[in-house]
C-alpha cells in the first residue's frame, strides 16, 4: 500500500471505507479547452504524454462504511462517473496526482446527499443496474443507468490475464491517481486522499458507451465521447479508504 503522507505525519481520519471492484474504464482524449474550466484552483491538468484524458468509469461499491458505520441498504451499489486528471505541486517538489469528477451517478439518494454535503461532488441519482457474464478469463461487464426514459450503458470485455501495469504506462496513469479534488461552493478547492494498492488490470475489448453525453455531462463532451475510446481496460479493484477532505486553496487563490 502506497503511503500518501510523510512518515512523521499523522494520516487524517478515514471518512469512508469500501471495496471498489470490476472497474470498467474507457479513456478518451479531449481538447484541453473542454476540461480546463473544470480544473479547481491550485491544480493544473495532468497530461498523459501531452494529451488530456477523461475516463468514463463504471464499478461496484461493496461493504461501504461511513465513519466506521455500515448503513443498511447502502453497503453495496453501482457507480458510473466521468473524471478528468489534475495535479497539485507542493513546496519541495512533491506532486499530488488526482482526479476531478464531472458527474457521478448512483441509485441511492442518500449517497448523493452525503457526497454533495461532505465533498461538494457532482452526484446525481438515477435508476441503475449491472451485469457480469462469461468465464473467469473472459468476462463481459456492463453498468447501466436510466435517463429520460432510456437505459444507457458503459461496458467492456476482459482479455487475457490481469497484471499490475508498469508505472510509466497509460493504465497506471488512469488507475493510480490517489487524490480527489473538488471546488467548494465559494470557489475554493478541497483535497482528499484515496488510499489503495496498485490494481491489476485486464486489457479490454468491445468497449461500449451508449449514453446521452450532452444531457449527462454537458454538450462540450459530446464530440470527444462520440467515437471509440483511445484505450479501454478493466481494473480488478481492491479495498479503498477515502479520507476526510481539507481546504488547499481559498476562493480566488
Amino acid at each position: 500500500m502506497r503511503r500518501l503522507w510523510p512518515p512523521d505525519a499523522a494520516a487524517p481520519r478515514p471518512f469512508l471505507t469500501a471495496a471498489w471492484r470490476d472497474l470498467v474504464m474507457l479513456n478518451y482524449e479531449v481538447d484541453p479547452a473542454v476540461v480546463t474550466p473544470l480544473v479547481p484552483a491550485g491544480t493544473t491538468l495532468d497530461l498523459w504524454q501531452g494529451r488530456a484524458l477523461v475516463s468514463v468509469v463504471g464499478f461496484r461499491f461493496l461493504g461501504t462504511r461511513v465513519l466506521g458505520v455500515s448503513v443498511p441498504w447502502h453497503r453495496d451499489f453501482d457507480e458510473v462517473n466521468l473524471r478528468l486528471y489534475v495535479r497539485r505541486e507542493l513546496e519541495g517538489g512533491e506532486i499530488h496526482r488526482g482526479v476531478v469528477f464531472v458527474r457521478e451517478v448512483v441509485a441511492r439518494p442518500a449517497i448523493t446527499w452525503l457526497a454533495r454535503a461532505a465533498y461538494n461532488e457532482p452526484y446525481r441519482t438515477l435508476p441503475m443496474r449491472s451485469a457480469a457474464s462469461g468465464s473467469v478469463a473472459r468476462r463481459r461487464l456492463t453498468y447501466e443507468w436510466r435517463l429520460d426514459g432510456r437505459w444507457q450503458r458503459v461496458g467492456a470485455t476482459t482479455v487475457e490475464a490481469p497484471e499490475v501495469p508498469p508505472p510509466d504506462s497509460e493504465a497506471a496513469f488512469v488507475t493510480q491517481h490517489h487524490w480527489g479534488y473538488a471546488r467548494r461552493r465559494d470557489g475554493g478547492t478541497i483535497e482528499y486522499a484515496v488510499e489503495h494498492p496498485p490494481w491489476r488490470v485486464w486489457r479490454a475489448e468491445a468497449p461500449v458507451l451508449d449514453a446521452d453525453v450532452a444531457a449527462l455531462y454537458g454538450p462540450a463532451f459530446a464530440p470527444a465521447l462520440a467515437g471509440a475510446p483511445a484505450s479501454a481496460l478493466v481494473a480488478e479493484g481492491s479495498p479503498v479508504t477515502v479520507f476526510r477532505p481539507r481546504t488547499v486553496s481559498d476562493s480566488g487563490h
